[in-house]
């Protein structure tokens, strides 16, 4: 594929979902930042998903967002075809012996709650979680002391040659903020609670709802957690210890409320976030010799 024509967008295959071109993904982020996609595609549903990829051509890059909670987009934006998944991807049905199956586009506060209304305990945490199953997947999200790797049961797949595989929890090959399957888009997954009182559920799921707004902007233009915890410490510390809560870098700057979290105060660039970012990793490094990684995922190429 020539990266400076962009002919191959006549040839793509024929979908019966939408498809729209050099369109904006700033719309499609938390953050509301970053350049255009070649092509976005939003797929009807996973038959429509499958064949497009298996009459694509293997050259076209393809990547995958759910509700961008957790993304920075480059002010240059993203070659190839973006694929988002959207309302017919985000069904959340209880399936007995208290499991829960649920799209790769549903929200991950969705499924706590539909857990929560059929006596289902286990899934409380995702209550705290922003953003989708499918990102649930890809990072193994948690909050809380629980993790996706302690529920999952299973999850449905479609790989790059639009092959439909289901990958057992044991073939995640999750770690801390990780999983294994590389280049693969999440329709899907099957989680395991334990049978409990639906109001018992439902209040352990509000108290989480309440330490959460208490304790993080998420009325902002935010991506959650900024940086992964480092071994024994929390990266919140770190950004307050080297002096960075609250302090402006163009219009971004870490949330007052919770110094791990970035925030774009207004009209910030995707590079004033992401310098803003790098400078505190670079101080943090030189104060406190921690070297903090990455928890947003930043994708695109710069301006």
């Amino acid at each position: 594929m020539s990266h400076d024509s962009h002919a191959w967008i006549a040839d793509l295959p024929p979908v019966r979902g939408k498809m729209m071109t050099r369109a904006a993904l700033a719309p499609f982020t938390w953050f509301r930042v970053g350049g255009p996609a070649d092509v976005i595609f939003l797929p009807e549903d996973a038959a429509d998903l499958s064949e497009f990829l298996k009459n694509l051509d293997p050259g076209i890059p393809v990547l995958t967002i759910g509700v961008g909670s957790n993304l920075l987009v480059r002010d240059g934006g993203i070659e190839g075809v973006v694929i988002r998944l959207g309302r017919n991807f985000a069904d959340v049905t209880p399936r007995g012996d208290a499991r829960i199956e649920a799209g790769a586009a549903a929200l991950d506060a969705q499924v706590a709650k539909v857990a929560a209304q059929n006596g289902i305990a286990g899934l409380e945490f995702y209550r705290g979680v922003p953003g989708t199953i499918g990102g649930a997947l890809t990072m193994n999200a948690g909050c809380y002391g629980s993790e996706t790797k302690d529920i999952l049961i299973e999850a449905y797949a479609i790989t790059r040659a639009g092959e439909r595989v289901t990958i057992s929890n044991a073939d995640m090959g999750f770690r801390y903020r990780h999983s294994e399957p590389e280049g693969v888009i999440y329709t899907g997954a099957l989680f395991q609670g334990t049978p409990d009182d639906a109001a018992a559920v439902t209040e352990r799921m509000e108290a989480i709802t309440a330490r959460r707004e208490q304790t993080q902007p998420i009325r902002e233009k935010t991506g959650g957690s900024t940086f992964k915890n480092p071994e024994g410490k929390s990266a919140w510390q770190c950004v307050d210890e080297a002096g960075w809560r609250g302090k402006l870098f163009g219009a971004a700057k870490f949330s007052e409320l919770h110094s791990n979290f970035m925030i774009n105060t207004g009209d910030a660039t995707a590079a004033e976030l992401e310098g803003l970012g790098e400078a505190v990793r670079a101080d943090v490094m030189t104060k406190l010799g921690i070297d903090l990684q990455w928890e947003i995922k930043r994708i695109g190429k710069p301006v």
